[in-house]
């Protein structure tokens, strides 16, 4: 029987004679995990990501249930941002892993975890500002649906356009399809990206901070949009009010120093001593 010895991330065979040696880390199809949870769509093992002597996130072990609306809370610079990009394959772990769907991702890119099923929307507002409302939707949807074929009329898309014109309708903007996007609010910019985000149907869907720089009544607007769409999917968001936390979360995770504080449901979190301490408390 060969020996094996660890050489960073590479594992050599010690007495047997090979062109090639294994690799722990190199890029591969996802694997899906025998002992894998049928109710957990995402899981993460002491997920890990350092740069140089800074842990942005430490051991990280978090399980979202199909379905579930979970929230990520924290001060600044506690790792939920970085989190998020780990989750999504924008940013590689340095260790640990990622499960989703029962399936092994950990280290593949974004594209590739949103051909998955992982969409994500970003903290800062990213729409085409001199396309119509529409038109934003209607290339996102044409973009994952006919991948390379650059060719198509768009007029003769019919499909996509139909289904472009429902995300948006969705999304609380059917009023204004042909409306440029630069002429909305900052609100109905946040739900016009939500429903680019909606246009590869993903199964899980990460909002960063969705309600930043919202007035209340586009806060409340955009609350009763995100639990409609956890309606058959689950959501993970990323959001600093306390009151959105609270009243549309199924489970709440506090990280702090890179570290899951805490997790529970609002309840629970309101309650807990140490959240109070370390994060409820110091944000009054």
């Amino acid at each position: 029987m060969p020996l094996f010895h660890r050489a960073g991330t590479t594992w050599r065979v010690i007495g047997v004679h090979h062109s090639t040696a294994p690799c722990l880390d190199t890029a591969r199809a996802p694997v899906h995990s025998p002992d894998m949870s049928d109710a957990a769509l995402l899981r993460t093992e002491r997920l890990t990501r350092a740069y140089g002597s800074l842990i942005a996130v430490s051991s990280v072990d978090v399980s979202v249930r199909r379905g579930e609306l979970r929230s990520i809370i924290g001060p600044n610079g506690a790792g939920k941002t970085t989190f998020f990009r780990l989750i999504s394959g924008e940013t590689p772990p340095t260790s640990g892993r990622i499960f989703f769907d029962g399936a092994d991702i950990t280290g593949m890119s974004q594209h590739a975890t949103a051909r998955l099923g992982i969409a994500k929307s970003y903290q800062i507002t990213n729409v085409f500002p001199h396309l119509s409302v529409l038109e934003n939707v209607r290339v996102a949807v044409q973009g994952y649906a006919r991948s390379f074929n650059f060719w198509s009329r768009a007029d003769r898309l019919t499909d996509v356009r139909d289904r472009a014109a429902a995300i948006v309708r969705s999304v609380g903007l059917g009023g204004k399809l042909e409306m440029l996007a630069a002429h909305l609010s900052h609100g109905e910019r946040r739900h016009l990206e939500l429903g680019i985000a909606l246009a590869s149907d993903p199964a899980l869907l990460l909002l960063d901070e969705p309600t930043a720089g919202m007035s209340p009544e586009e806060t409340d607007s955009t609350m009763g949009l995100i639990r409609e769409l956890a309606a058959g999917r689950t959501v993970v968001l990323v959001e600093h009010k306390m009151k959105v936390v609270m009243r549309i979360s199924d489970r709440i995770t506090v990280l702090h120093q890179g570290q899951v504080l805490a997790e529970g449901t609002p309840e629970e979190i309101r309650a807990n001593e140490r959240v109070q301490q370390t994060y409820l408390g110091a944000g009054r």
